[in-house]
């Protein structure tokens, strides 16, 4: 019994994507690596590429050549991903001293070995963070920690919540700019000492 013509097309589209993907794959991956730094990122772009490559033979949009179709593809997604606006994460944050210069929170943070001042003053530090954690909306306060402590995506977040991506992205810059301004007067306190 002959199999319908749509099963046997949809075989051969199957047969030639395989194909297409195993070919081009090491190549396609190494060109979006050595332009994106995060291999989640590079991960990702890749199965995007790869997903527009299937949705185009199953819309049986002709693909003439297939290898600069694929590039692309892969050099828009990128350009889409450099254009989201990046988020500031925590640590990137810095505050100007009295001197003008720049200190990143790394150099804010006092090492508990060096004696118990400096354990004073890190205790000092880390429950004004928290007290200022706690001066948050709900919501500024879940997408921070979600997103600096859990490590958890804005992708992840948003797909959990229902939020827009852009609102999670606004809550934590809120958040961002309260923290920032809080433990500029820390640091000027302990500056004092």
């Amino acid at each position: 019994m002959d199999e319908p013509v749509s099963v046997l097309s949809m075989i051969e589209q199957d047969r030639r994507i395989s194909e297409v993907i195993a070919e081009e794959r090491p190549r396609l991956r190494n060109f979006i690596r050595k332009r994106v730094p995060d291999e989640a990122d590079v991960e990702d772009l890749l199965q995007e590429v790869f997903f527009e490559l299937v949705e185009a033979y199953r819309l049986l949009k002709p693909i003439d050549y297939v290898t600069g179709w694929l590039f692309r593809v892969a050099r828009n997604r990128i350009t889409d991903l450099f254009r989201k606006k990046k988020p500031e994460t925590f640590a990137d944050l810095a505050v100007e001293n009295e001197e003008g210069e720049l200190l990143r929170i790394d150099d804010l943070l006092i090492s508990g070995d060096d004696g118990p001042e400096a354990l004073y003053m890190r205790t000092l530090l880390f429950d004004e963070l928290q007290a200022a954690l706690s001066e948050l909306p709900a919501e500024q306060r879940a997408v921070f920690i979600a997103h600096e402590l859990e490590g958890r995506s804005f992708k992840e977040l948003a797909a959990e919540s229902g939020v827009n991506l852009n609102t999670l992205l606004a809550r934590k810059r809120y958040a961002v700019r309260h923290l920032r301004e809080r433990l500029q007067k820390i640091y000027d306190e302990i500056a004092r000492k």
